[in-house]
């Protein structure tokens, strides 16, 4: 499996797959908070105290710039509950390997025991499972894709001229043109389109102020044929994102749901390998 998505093939699950759909899941969840996958599947054994070797389905790390935290990922596609010695086993393999923290991911969820075991033994329980029919409840089959527009927003133009002062509404860009003193001409739009440029290339909402000086330069409107002497001309724009208003519906239908039985956190996983968790409920 790619970090691009969960191609159609391995939409029909097995054990196998289940373990590569873990892995992935924990991969693109734990990114931004700099999680790595140290080791998956068969070939993924650490060395216990006792010398003994585990293997382990996944192994995932991250660190605090100080310490490196391990994490071991047991997966069950199991038809049946997990019960409380799998809690057990793993919580033992753990404290032998010296790994921070244990995590089994079932298929159809836990016994009672179980789950009271885990959270005595400080192993986490996540259950993972293809979508029933109740799970759809306020949800839709297929992903709704926003569309957002970004836009170079301009918030102020102020003309540094000599004399009077230039009106907000004589300054319209497609009709004024800069003279400089060797006679050149610059087109104002031309100026402004540069500066969207400049605004485009920041974070969103971050005011962005720029001043172009022109000495000795004129200002003129092509139109009305003012000239007006200029020093220089100051920008003050901000980057937005605003909603479209257009959605589309990528052929992505929602495939698995993820439960973290301790955490109260839901995902949905889709074919395609989009995850998207569920919003706290209220």
């Amino acid at each position: 499996m790619s970090n691009s998505g969960i191609s159609a093939n391995e939409s029909q699950m097995d054990w196998q797959i289940y373990e590569q759909v873990t892995k992935y899941i924990y991969e693109t969840l734990g990114k931004e908070a700099g999680v790595r996958i140290e080791g998956h599947g068969k070939g993924c054994k650490v060395r216990g105290k006792s010398g003994v070797e585990h293997q382990i389905d996944v192994l995932t790390s991250h660190t605090d710039g100080i310490h490196t935290y391990k994490t071991a990922i047991e997966c069950k596609y199991w038809s049946e509950n997990v019960n409380k010695d799998i809690i057990m086993k793993v919580a033992e393999v753990t404290e032998d390997s010296g790994i921070n923290k244990g995590v089994i991911v079932s298929k159809c969820g836990f016994t009672p025991d179980a789950i009271s075991f885990a959270k005595y033994k400080n192993v986490g329980l996540v259950e993972l499972r293809e979508m029933e029919e109740h799970d759809w409840k306020g949800r839709g089959r297929i992903f709704d894709i926003k569309t957002f527009v970004r836009r170079a927003e301009i918030l102020s133009i102020v003309v540094d001229n000599v004399g009077p002062n230039i009106s907000a509404e004589e300054i319209q860009p497609v009709q004024l043109k800069i003279i400089h003193t060797n006679g050149r001409t610059t087109n104002f739009a031309t100026l402004l389109n540069e500066f969207k440029e400049l605004v485009r290339q920041t974070e969103i909402g971050t005011n962005v102020e720029k001043y172009y000086p022109f000495v000795g330069a004129k200002l003129i409107h092509q139109l009305t044929k003012k000239v007006t002497p200029i020093r220089g001309i100051k920008f003050k724009g901000v980057l937005s994102e605003k909603d479209a208003g257009i959605k589309f519906h990528p052929v992505d239908e929602i495939w698995l749901i993820m439960k973290s039985i301790f955490e109260e956190k839901t995902f949905t996983i889709s074919k395609k390998g989009v995850i998207k968790q569920d919003p706290p409920k209220a």
